[in-house]
């Protein structure tokens, strides 16, 4: 028998896990519904647990929406034809990885010319440079075939234990065969980011300190950690959201225009606005920590403070809410206040992008009550992507009486009929079609951990603590009042 052909094995690494039932399957099942995974296209389930395809498929299921009969029958071939499931044994850890490249070669490598291999570390990030190893010595690709690595965050917990996993998996693998997912960089908003400042002439000349009082990157979430809080308690807020997810959409913002929109030229221009960023400073950190709130009905959880979780300590200190002012030392934004906002337990489920314009005196500058309203650009991330310009108009009639508008762009009116991708989706798009340009290099991520590693260390060492708020607050008045230090009455 002659070997022909391509296919692309797709090895979840820790299958068993929420990571792999909640996302990464019901991913793949979308593409594939789709028509959008590459032919040949086969998944390994590989962990420790005893499961079935059929017990997996179990736990799939509640998180995929089967919209018909024809969905269904598709969903039942992917199962049958595309999915299989390898229990790790109990050998040491190169025995485990050899054994599945001999199931691959057994399997796969006889009927197929080559077979691409890409491993999804659904894992915990202090076994990846471990695993990495196995693979590396037992389990690459063959015949000219690729290999490539999927790393969900956190890629360390400082600039140290991030450098330090960097130098493991670059003895092992090269940059290229390295994917360090960011989901939020998958997600339309951001992707629109870039298109919307560069192919719109009219921002351009106006994207700079000269016509910019502040940027802010909001995150509010309405529910708070209860029962997912032994996970958490481990990261912090800054850790969970700040200075992966938000400081993306932050550096996005800011970045110079690339050249071109390869790989290369896209992330040497946002390691270039990195480099530029001061290390952020303890007096420019405000954090908090959620209490229960007796009064509110909205739900049960709202009556439960953090540390009401039983599996947090009732002396943890750690911070579900976070403002951090960054600076950016370029002749774009020096001396304009960059405001990052995160929360749990808030009042709202948003996610934002909000610029503020400076204003200046003229004829139209103030309204009745001696207010000069400013112009807000604002790019909303979730719920219900949108992008709004916040304007001054004249109201019709006979007086000269101006008001506040918002001329506004949302997708689900806009677009009633578009397929708006998932984050995952496009990203797994992504690897396949070798394309990094939406993922993390190694030195774009030691520049994020340099900005936040010191704050980060006093924050463990108890030096700064979190102020308490109630669960369903809309802000923090320690937060405000470093807002006013800065003159940023507007944000508040």
């Amino acid at each position: 028998m002659n070997p022909t052909g391509i296919c692309n094995l797709i090895i979840i690494l820790g299958i068993s896990g929420d990571l792999a039932r909640k996302k990464i399957m019901p991913t793949l099942w979308t593409l594939y519904n789709k028509d959008l995974l590459p032919n040949n296209s086969h998944v390994i389930g590989f962990a420790r647990s005893n499961l079935t395809v059929a017990s997996l498929r179990d736990k799939v299921t509640p998180h995929v929406n089967l919209k018909n009969e024809a969905e269904q029958v598709k969903y039942d071939r992917f199962w049958m034809k595309h999915v299989e499931y390898v229990r790790t044994g109990s050998g040491t850890i190169d025995e485990q990885y050899a054994s599945l490249n001999q199931l691959i070669k057994d399997k796969y490598e006889l009927k197929f010319a080559r077979c691409n291999r890409l491993f999804y570390f659904a894992l915990p990030p202090h076994v990846y440079s471990d695993v990495a190893k196995a693979i590396k010595h037992n389990a690459i690709a063959h015949k000219g075939a690729w290999t490539r690595l999927v790393l969900e965050k956190p890629f360390g917990s400082d600039l140290e234990s991030s450098n330090n996993l960097s130098t493991q998996l670059s003895a092992l693998f090269s940059e290229d065969q390295i994917y360090r997912m960011d989901h939020y960089l998958g997600k339309e908003m951001l992707q629109n980011i870039l298109p919307f400042r560069f192919a719109n002439q009219v921002y351009e000349p106006l994207w700079n300190r000269k016509s910019i009082e502040s940027v802010e990157i909001l995150f509010k979430e309405s529910f708070g950690t209860y029962g997912r809080g032994g996970y958490f308690d481990k990261f912090g807020i800054i850790r969970d959201v700040v200075q992966n997810h938000l400081l993306q959409a932050l550096v996005l913002v800011a970045m110079d225009e690339p050249s071109t929109l390869s790989a290369q030229d896209v992330r040497n221009q946002k390691v270039k606005l990195l480099k530029s960023m001061r290390t952020l400073v303890k007096d420019d950190v405000v954090l908090g920590q959620y209490v229960g709130n007796l009064r509110s009905a909205k739900h049960e959880e709202s009556r439960f403070g953090y540390v009401d979780d039983p599996t947090v300590s009732n002396s943890s200190q750690t911070a579900t809410y976070s403002l951090t002012i960054l600076h950016i030392d370029n002749d774009r934004w020096r001396g304009v206040p960059f405001v990052i906002r995160a929360g749990k337990a808030m009042d709202l489920n948003q996610i934002e992008i909000r610029i503020y314009f400076k204003t200046y005196p003229n004829l139209y500058s103030s309204n009745d009550n001696g207010e000069d309203p400013q112009n807000i650009l604002i790019m909303r991330i979730q719920p219900n992507e949108a992008i709004l310009q916040r304007m001054r108009f004249k109201r019709p009639g006979i007086e000269n009486e101006l008001l506040e508008s918002t001329m506004s762009l949302i997708y689900s009116d806009k677009f009633k009929n578009a397929d708006i991708v998932d984050a995952y989706e496009r990203l797994l798009l992504d690897i396949f079609q070798n394309s990094q340009v939406n993922f993390v290099r190694t030195d774009e991520l030691e520049e994020a951990w340099r900005v936040f590693t010191p704050v980060l260390h006093q924050i463990d060492a108890g030096e700064i603590k979190p102020y308490h708020y109630e669960f369903g607050s809309s802000t923090l008045k320690e937060g405000d009042a470093l807002l006013i230090k800065y003159g940023l009455i507007g944000l508040i």
